[in-house]
This record gives structure tokens, C-alpha cells and sequence, in this order.
């Protein structure tokens, strides 16, 4: 039997490979080293251009270097209009009297907004009153304003038999509505509760048309309720700034021909109180512009004299009183809710659908 052959042992053929691929890794690095090896560098004769850099950094500066002269401060006492004279303290631009008659009194078209032309307008700047104070602070101001910077004596002494505003000492004291409401204008307010649901929220804005001194509107801001205060200026001075003074919104303003300068919908109800608004005439044009102002289901509160209230109802519901006023009551949508809101006095409410 022959012998078998060592060298196709296995283990040996590993052994043996092992060994080569050792040995050709030792020549390797053998002949890398001496490769490696480099001659000695020779020393250079010619010197080198070689120089010294500076690596110091110069100091930043961040002063400005750009200046720009301050402009002169102005003079106190400069003054770019000087001061109109001593009669313009209660000029309106758009509402001067001596305009007024250039215009046509039909319809109180003359107590419209009639502004002036540009080369009409005055360049000066309006006065202020004669030592003028500050106004008291709101409610105090609803009772009480300085005579000095209301100083129209002739509006007090004509009012005073209407008991609606009077000068004692320097101050002038409006007392509870005057003879426009006779049980004041706090138990006027407390009948139109009744009717009118004024602590609901529901009622948030009023427009007061002929307000006189806007007793009216100031009482109703104990409901927070804000009233805009309408009247036109009259021979009793500008009423409109007494309730100004007083810390009520109000403009000068007039039903005549042009629409009020209010948006539709605007308020949620609209009063007028003995005000002399012809509201049955010319087709009924001033009721269709409350109407206008009014939003879908506010209130329209008109009180006066028996007489003016029953013509005016007559108006609207189709009587005798007014032209084509029954056509405009209709357009209107308007319910009477009371023809009488308390005793002695007379009153309408209605409101619109």
C-alpha cells in the first residue's frame, strides 16, 4: 500500500502559503526602507530674497468723520398764521353767519354747510376765549361749565324762563331738561323705558335731532349709550358748543336738502323732542332720511305739543296733514308702539320692521 503524500495535506498547504506571503511582506519593507532614504541636502550658496512681514494690525477706528450742522432751533415766539381777530373765537368755517344770506332761506337751505371758496379762507389761526379753562371732568361737566369759555349771556337770559341753562357767578348750571321735559329729563328717560328697552344693549347709539343744550344725550350715557347731538346754529349762538363743553358729542347740522353725513343703518334709534322740523312736508323727505339712518328694527321717539304730535300722526297714517305722507309711512315700515308716553305730555314711538 503506498504511503500517502504529506505535501496535499491541507494544514500544510495553509502553513506553507502563511510562510510566502510573511516572507514577501519582510522583503517588502526591507527594500521600502532603504528606498526611503534621501542624500543629505547640500548647502545653498545664494541666499534668499526672503522678508520679514509685519503682522501688527493698525488700531480700528469707528469715530465718525462725517458731520452734519444741527438746524437752528426755532424761535418761541415764532408764528407761521397770525391770530384772527378778536370776533373769530366762534368762527365755523362752513357754518359763518354772514354767509347766510347768500343763499336761499327755502327749505333753511341758507343754514346748510356752505363752505368758502379756497381764496376765501382766512389764513389765521382762531382765538381761543378770553382766559379760557379747562372744562370739568365728565359728570361733573353734564351739570356745570365755565361762563368764560361759553361766554354767551344772551343764551342764558333768554333761556332762563325755559329753565334749561342759567349763569350763577362764573359758571354756567344746566338744570334737569328745562321745560322740554317737565318732569325732567330723568323721568322723561324712565317713561321711555317703558317702550324702549334702553339697559338691554340692544341700543347702543342715538341720534338726538334738534338737542338743544343735549340734556338728552348726557342723561343717556348712565345707559351707556353714546348720542350724537344734531342742531343748526341759531340766534341763540351755537347751542352745539354748549354740548360740547359739556362733554357731549354733537355737530351743527340741519335736515334742509342734503342727506346727514351719517351712513345708512347707522344708529339704533333717533329722537327729537319740541324741535321744529317740518317732518310731514316735502313728501315726507325728512322722516325717509330718519328712516335711512336708522337700522332695521331701532326706534323713532317724536314728542312734542298735542297739536304738532297728532298732525304728525295724522302724516304718517294717511290723514288730512302732509302731502303723500301716508305713501312715506308706509315706505317706512314704521309701528307705533305708544301715541301717549306719559301723562300731561305727548309722545310717539315707533319702530322700524
Amino acid at each position: 500500500m503506498a504511503k500517502p503524500n504529506p505535501l496535499k495535506h491541507p494544514l500544510l498547504k495553509y502553513f506553507i502559503s502563511i510562510l510566502l506571503v510573511s516572507l514577501s511582506y519582510i522583503l517588502g519593507i526591507y527594500n521600502n526602507s532603504n528606498n526611503s532614504t534621501s542624500p543629505p541636502l547640500q548647502e545653498q550658496k545664494q541666499p534668499l530674497n526672503c522678508h520679514k512681514l509685519n503682522f501688527s494690525l493698525s488700531v480700528l477706528d469707528f469715530e465718525p468723520h462725517h458731520t452734519l450742522p444741527l438746524p437752528p432751533e426755532p424761535l418761541k415766539n415764532q408764528q407761521f398764521f397770525n391770530f384772527c381777530p378778536p370776533n373769530f373765537t366762534n368762527y365755523c368755517p362752513c357754518h359763518d353767519p354772514s354767509r347766510e344770506t347768500d343763499f336761499t332761506a327755502e327749505r333753511f337751505f341758507s343754514r346748510e354747510r356752505h363752505c368758502p371758496e379756497p381764496y376765501e379762507k382766512p389764513q389765521c389761526l382762531v382765538p381761543r376765549p378770553g382766559a379760557y379753562k379747562r372744562p370739568f371732568s365728565w359728570p361733573k361737566s353734564r351739570d356745570y361749565a365755565w361762563f368764560k369759555n361759553l361766554p354767551f349771556k344772551k343764551l342764558s337770559e333768554v333761556k332762563k324762563t325755559q329753565n334749561r341753562v342759567r349763569l350763577e357767578g362764573d359758571l354756567l348750571v344746566f338744570p334737569d331738561g328745562g321745560t322740554s321735559f317737565r318732569k325732567g329729563v330723568k323721568g322723561y328717560v324712565d317713561e321711555i323705558k317703558r317702550f324702549v328697552p334702553l339697559r338691554s344693549g340692544s341700543i347702543r347709539t342715538v341720534l338726538d335731532v334738534g338737542c338743544g343744550v343735549a340734556s338728552f344725550g348726557a342723561h343717556l350715557m348712565d345707559y351707556n349709550i353714546l348720542t350724537m347731538s344734531l342742531a343748526p346754529s341759531d340766534k341763540h349762538e351755537a347751542q352745539v358748543q354748549l354740548a360740547l363743553e359739556r362733554g357731549v358729542p354733537a355737530m351743527l347740522g340741519i335736515l334742509s336738502i342734503h342727506r346727514l353725513p351719517f351712513p345708512s343703518r347707522s344708529f339704533d334709534m333717533a329722537h327729537c323732542a319740541r324741535c321744529l322740523v317740518q317732518w310731514t312736508k316735502y313728501d315726507g323727505l325728512y322722516l325717509m332720511e330718519i328712516d335711512r339712518v336708522l337700522r332695521p328694527g331701532g326706534y323713532w321717539i317724536f314728542s312734542g305739543p298735542p297739536i304738532k304730535l297728532e298732525g304728525y300722526l295724522q302724516g304718517v297714517r294717511g290723514g288730512s296733514s302732509g302731502v303723500g305722507a301716508s305713501k312715506v309711512g308706509r315706505s317706512c315700515c314704521a309701528a307705533v308702539l305708544e301715541e301717549s308716553c306719559r301723562e300731561g305730555s305727548n309722545c310717539c314711538v315707533e319702530k322700524t320692521k
